[in-house]
Parts: C-alpha cells; sequence; structure tokens
C-alpha cells in the first residue's frame, strides 16, 4: 500500500495515486468523459411521464403474474391445454431444459404430455420466489422457483422465462428449466 507521501511524491498535491503516471492531462481527459456520461444519463428520458412508466411497467408486472397464476391453476387442475395457454402459440417458441431445446408450441405441448402423462405425474404446482424485470414496453424476464408436490416424489427448480406483449396479452417465447438435485 502506497503512503500519502508516495502518493504525492507523484505531483498530486491532494494525494490521489497516480495511476497514469505524470500525465495529468491523461487523468483531466478520464474525468471529463466519466462526467459527461453520468451527466448525459441524467438526461435519457425513461418515458415522457416517468409516473406513467410506473403505472405501465405494475399493470405489466400484475398481468405477467396473472398468467403464471392461471397456468398454476390449470396445471392443478390436469390440464395441460390449459397450462399452455401461457405460452406464445407459435412455431418460434423455445423450450430450453436439461433434455436440450425444444423447439414450436406443438412440440412444448408434446414434451409437456409425455413428462406427465396423468394427474399424478404432474402433481400440484406451486411457482414462488417470482422476480419480474421489464426489458422494454412489450417484454419482460421472469425468474422464479416451480416446485410439484407429488405421492410419489416431490420435484423443484428453478425458471427464467421471457414474456412479450402481443395482441391477446402476454405470453412465454422462451422457457428456460432447470430441475434442483434436491428440491425443496
Amino acid at each position: 500500500m502506497l503512503s500519502l507521501d508516495s502518493r504525492r511524491a507523484c505531483g498530486d498535491p491532494t494525494g490521489c495515486i497516480c495511476f497514469l503516471g505524470d500525465n495529468s492531462m491523461k487523468v483531466k481527459t478520464l474525468w471529463a468523459v466519466l462526467c459527461g456520461i453520468a451527466v448525459a444519463l441524467l438526461f435519457v428520458p425513461r418515458e415522457l411521464n416517468p409516473s406513467q412508466t410506473t403505472n405501465t411497467e405494475d399493470a405489466s408486472r400484475a398481468a405477467i403474474l396473472a398468467v403464471l397464476s392461471a397456468q398454476q391453476e390449470a396445471w392443478n387442475r390436469g390440464d395441460i391445454e390449459g397450462f399452455m395457454k401461457g405460452y406464445w402459440n407459435s412455431p418460434q417458441v423455445t423450450f430450453a431444459g436439461s433434455n436440450g431445446i425444444t423447439r414450436g408450441w406443438v412440440a412444448v405441448l408434446a414434451r409437456y404430455r409425455m413428462r406427465y402423462p396423468d394427474t399424478q405425474a404432474m402433481g400440484h404446482a406451486d411457482f414462488s420466489e417470482l422476480e419480474v424485470y421489464p426489458i422494454g414496453k412489450d417484454a419482460a424476464l421472469v425468474l422464479g422457483r416451480w416446485h410439484l408436490k407429488r405421492a410419489s416424489n416431490d420435484v423443484g427448480g428453478v425458471f427464467t422465462l421471457v414474456f412479450q406483449r402481443f395482441p391477446e396479452g402476454w405470453r412465454i417465447i422462451h422457457d428456460h428449466t432447470s430441475a434442483d438435485a434436491n428440491p425443496r
């Protein structure tokens, strides 16, 4: 560690460390650039009306959580097709899991039907620790945990969902789900 005297020896009477050598022009330029960026960020508008943005984000968050709640309810009724209403019905929807990537709504539905052929295999679903992060006015990232309580064994894990707003509402366009070795 440098002492105050050794820091002042580099020509800086304030005692700041001279990491750029004796060239004070480099330091001044660096500070000017950093200050310029900081000031510019202050003037980047979040939206024309910041309170409207918060209201829009709150409404989007509530709509996304409603989709997840409807999915959970459908799952707990044993209704995989109802559960799939939360996904974008498109050949472009993707699901990533331990067995690879599944592409397309029909293929994702088939995957769920194969892995969960009956209500015993489906169990009772619970989504928790949900975090919604807007990534634009028409997209959001959702992190959370899933848990299936089943008579034979419980399973659970984490998921990352990418939601997009469509005219018919918010839908999952990408789902990355991982199982925990020891579900909670």
